[in-house]
Order: C-alpha cells, then structure tokens, then sequence
C-alpha cells in the first residue's frame, strides 16, 4: 500500500515538474529575437499623440533666463553613471542621436518642476543646464528647430537628447523613432542674433483644424483668455501652472476687479486655435479668444 501511495505521488509530481519545464523554454523561445540589440526604450513604452499640423507650432523663443535650483543638481547619478551639469551652455556643439518623449510623460513633473507637454517645444539634455535654447537640426533631412531644454535625459545609450513629440514631428523622425542631429547651444544674449533654421512643409494635418485658412492670416491684437477669477493671486497661480505649456507672454488683466488671464498677442489665427486645442487636451482649459 505504501508503495502504490508513493506511486500515485510521484507520477502527478514528475508531470508537473515536466510541464513547468516545457513552459520555461516556451517563455525562453518568445524572449528571443534574431536580433540582440534591446528596441529603443521609447518606441516600446511610449507613444504618440494626436496629429498635428507642425506648420502652426512655434519654435520656442530664446531668452534670459537664470539658471533653476530645481533639474541642477551636480553631479547626480543614474544607472550608476555619474553626470556633471555643465555651467553654461555657451559654445556648446555636439552631433549624436535624438529620441523623443510622448503620452507617457504628457502631464508630469520635468525635472525643473515644469509640467511636460508633448505640444510643446521643449527638450531634456543629461548635461546642458536648466533651461537652455538650443538650436537642433536632423542631419538627415536638413530640417532645423529651436527648442527649450527643460529636463534631464536620455539615459539610454548614445543618444544626446531627448525632444518633445511635436518637435520630434517637426524634425521629421517621429515614425523612425531616432535622428542623427547637431545640436547648438543658443546664446540668450540679447545682442546675439538666432541662428537661421530651416523647415520643410509637414506632411501630418491636424484634425479639425480648416486647411483652407491662410497660414499667413493675420489677427492683430488677438488675445487667449483661460481664466476670470475675483482674486488676483489665482489668476497667477494658473500663469505658473501653464507658464512652460506656451512661448507667447501671459498678462492678468484688471477689468472690474475681474483678474482675467491672457495670452498673447498671438498674429497667426491658426497658431491661436492650435494653442486653443492644446489648453484643452493638456490642462483641460476652454480658453476662448478675446481682444484689448
């Protein structure tokens, strides 16, 4: 009796175990690949967002502006490598990979404390400090932006910088997912002249934008409202909430004792109901235009 005992024990035992053998080198097989280079990080875990029309998305607007407390730390660590923030980003050239960050990040902390928005025309750089204007051109194509560093990274490999989805859009690489680019710092200096960019018609057409409007439309004096409020220190809590989302200056207006958040003034009326759309999918915003 002890003996068929131990037999109906054994036999169950020895299946399972063969069967959690099988399963092993099934899962072994999948993990597999041809190829044993790792995909790029951001093409697995990240997304993009939504078409854009790219024509009607401005570079960002160098300026001056002090060096941040917050997204300077020096040295700092990650992964176990060590980084030195540099001190200024003057003469600053360098030719490597871009990346670029989407839906993932959309919405978060950058490591300055801004909040990022894939729409905007922003970069994360591991060494240039925070902020810094830079000038970035796909070697590849020749297409050239502006955008404004803001954040830390990319620690994956050889690439250089990580820029936002639009400006990735505008660069032309957010289906290939990397882009060799040069990379040149911009002097913020006010007697320093803008490095000349060169662009190319984007190929994407944002939903529900009219495509027959004139990019070249002009609206003097027009202005974005997101906000009324009695007191005036919410309508500048909601300026340094949405400060990093828009390169075009915010102005809280006394009408009334009604402290009204505007911004602008913004030429380009399709540049305006873009900036419009992206209050409203970022921040959840329904700004609506005004004039002076």
């Amino acid at each position: 009796m002890r003996k068929l005992i131990a037999n109906t024990l054994i036999v169950p035992s020895a299946a399972r175990l063969l069967a959690a053998f099988v399963a092993i080198l099934l899962l072994a097989s999948c993990a597999s690949t041809p190829d044993s280079t790792p995909a790029p990080v951001m093409i697995e875990k990240d997304s993009a967002g939504k078409a854009i029309d790219t024509s009607v998305i401005p570079n960002a607007k160098p300026k001056p502006e002090p060096i941040t407390k917050a997204g300077n730390k020096s040295p700092y660590e990650v992964f176990g490598k060590t980084y030195k923030v540099m001190p200024t980003n003057k003469n600053y050239s360098a030719t490597g990979i871009a990346s670029w960050y989407g839906t993932k990040f959309h919405g978060r902390l950058t490591s300055n404390g801004e909040i990022y928005n894939m729409y905007g025309m922003t970069a994360a750089h591991k060494t240039l400090p925070i902020p810094s204007y830079v000038k970035v051109t796909n070697v590849e194509n020749g297409r050239s932006i502006v955008v404004r560093v803001n954040d830390r990274g990319p620690f994956h490999g050889d690439r250089i910088i990580d820029l936002s989805y639009v400006a990735a859009m505008k660069l032309g690489y957010v289906d290939k997912g990397t882009a060799k680019v040069l990379v040149e710092a911009i002097d913020t200096d006010p007697k320093a002249p803008e490095p000349p960019l060169v662009t190319a018609t984007p190929s994407i057409v944002a939903a529900g934008l009219p495509q027959s409007a004139p990019v070249t439309a002009s609206y003097e004096g027009q202005y974005l409202q997101v906000g009324a409020f009695s007191d005036a220190s919410l309508a500048d809590q909601l300026r340094g909430k949405i400060g990093s989302l828009v390169s075009y200056p915010m102005t809280v207006r006394n009408q009334n004792n009604l402290f009204k958040l505007w911004i602008g003034p913004i030429a380009n009326h399709l540049e305006l109901q873009s900036i419009q759309e992206m209050l409203k999918t970022t921040a959840n915003l329904s700004a609506f235009a005004v004039s002076p």
